[in-house]
């Protein structure tokens, strides 16, 4: 954003005439109560301000938005389900909103090809919705599904607890639509698995972050829904006896892991405090994970299980462990997962860190992660959790019993820069799935290969020359 001119912020009652224009009135929401919706983060980390919420209805409407925004050289904050951790959907500094929720077709349901034609405002429990009523799967699995959108989730890349089987949101996008910064169009909603005609220019913008174009409708691929599915909860003794049963699994269902989740046992016992669930074992251990397995068969998932914790069991991997007799069961356990970063709040404040290393170096990452924050911090609470199966842990750490909250937060940068060495020296990334935005911007020129960094600068240079859309994020 240094070397482009500065967008403009404080817009011209001209140009927020003819922007309001063209969504209609009532599809412009000035008024500042019914805007805070989507300028509060929900954790209430970031609030911005903005002269209006414009909500197109279609990709025509957000192209002529964005002709004038570029004529005008007026900053464009595009904005999902308003669900992301990273302050790269708000508008710190007075931006349009650009919401795509009133974008909420789909398009297309081809169960024969395995895809869906979504637009970018349509819910992930209604893409999941749909895709399970022609008995297919739309794979990614988020805490917010009921509230993230298809555009966002494409625009972070958000990753989940399937991805260690079915992989990120860049996994499962065929095509995409995409208005550029001028207004451009890009339609790339193609279906083919298969398209060798030159550059795939929908990984430009798949985790760009709004920064490169708006993406208004993709193409996803689905698969077979399972037909069976089992759910175990373990208790383990070790970090790293869950990268060893992880493996152990892996081995013995022949791949049919879906997800495989750590949690520390004091934030297990945050949420059975704070959130009513309830322990599903009577021992307490230092860590338990959460099993899945899903296979295309009736009939065999049970006992694959079984042979897992069993000769977890035997081999010191596993302490205890129940599997789920009932989906209502399954559901118990995976509120426990889902409440795990939430309920931390409760007592005081979290430094959260979203950051990925080879699954192999977890333990240690861990271990050394844990001594180095409670040296910084004698007394704070380091609570990981998370996919295992893919490197992806995240890695909280809440203030000690009684600290002052606002001191303890204060601290934040101090605890970045242990931490991510710590993630550097073990070959890991510090934003594993939750993106960039402004919380890791800075860190950015210090930790990618300069090269890497440059192109990013180039291609941002080059897609959007007036810095207009999503201005101050990422780079």
């Amino acid at each position: 954003m240094n070397e482009m001119s500065k967008p403009v912020t404080a817009v011209s009652p001209t140009t927020l005439a003819r922007m309001i224009a063209l969504v209609g009135e009532k599809n412009a929401i000035t008024d500042k109560e019914k805007q805070t919706p989507y300028l509060v983060e929900f954790r209430a980390l970031w609030t911005g301000h903005t002269p209006v919420v414009l909500r197109p209805g279609s990709t025509r409407e957000v192209s002529e938005l964005l002709k004038i925004a570029s004529e005008t050289t007026t900053a464009i904050i595009p904005q999902g389900g308003n669900t992301g951790l990273v302050g790269g959907q708000i508008p710190h500094n007075g931006e349009i909103v650009l919401s795509l929720n009133r974008m909420d077709k789909i398009r297309e349901l081809d169960p024969i090809s395995n895809t869906i034609t979504c637009e970018a405002g349509v819910t992930l429990q209604r893409a999941r919705e749909a895709a399970a009523g022609v008995d297919r799967l739309y794979p990614q699995l988020l805490p917010s599904e009921g509230s993230c959108t298809i555009g966002g989730n494409l625009s972070t890349n958000a990753g989940g607890t399937a991805a260690l089987t079915h992989g990120v949101a860049r996994s499962h996008a065929l095509g995409l639509e995409v208005v550029l910064a001028d207004g451009r169009v890009l339609n790339n909603l193609n279906k083919l698995k298969k398209d060798n005609t030159g550059y795939d220019l929908k990984n430009l913008f798949i985790g760009a972050e709004g920064t490169l174009g708006v993406i208004t409708a993709a193409v996803l691929r689905l698969v077979p829904r399972p037909k069976s599915v089992e759910t175990a909860w373990a208790a383990i003794p070790s970090v790293q006896a869950a990268v060893d049963l992880l493996g152990l699994a892996t081995e013995i269902s022949a791949g049919g892991v879906t997800s495989f989740e750590i949690m520390a046992r004091e934030g297990i016992d945050i949420v059975i405090k704070h959130g009513g669930a309830r322990d599903p074992l009577a021992a307490k251990s230092p860590y338990s994970v959460l099993i899945e397995l899903s296979s295309q068969r009736h009939e065999g998932l049970r006992d694959q299980m079984e042979q897992i914790l069993a000769e977890g069991l035997e081999k010191g991997l596993v302490l205890d462990a129940t599997i789920c007799e009932s989906v209502e069961q399954a559901k118990t356990f995976w509120r426990i997962r889902e409440l795990f970063g939430e309920m931390q709040g409760r007592e005081g404040g979290s430094i959260k860190h979203d950051i990925s290393v080879p699954v192999a170096n977890i333990p240690a990452f861990i271990e050394e992660g844990n001594a180095a924050a409670r040296k910084l911090i004698p007394g704070c609470r380091p609570m990981p959790f998370g996919h295992v199966g893919d490197g992806n842990i995240h890695y909280n750490i809440t203030q000690p019993v009684g600290a002052d909250k606002a001191e303890y937060l204060k601290r934040w940068d101090d605890m970045n820069d242990t931490i991510y060495k710590i993630v550097l020296k073990y070959g890991g990334s510090v934003s594993a799935e939750h993106g960039v935005g402004i919380v890791k911007r800075d860190y950015l020129p210090k930790i990618k290969d300069p090269v890497a960094y440059e192109l990013m600068k180039t291609l941002k240079r080059t897609l959007d020359p007036k810095g207009i859309l999503n201005p101050g994020k990422v780079l």
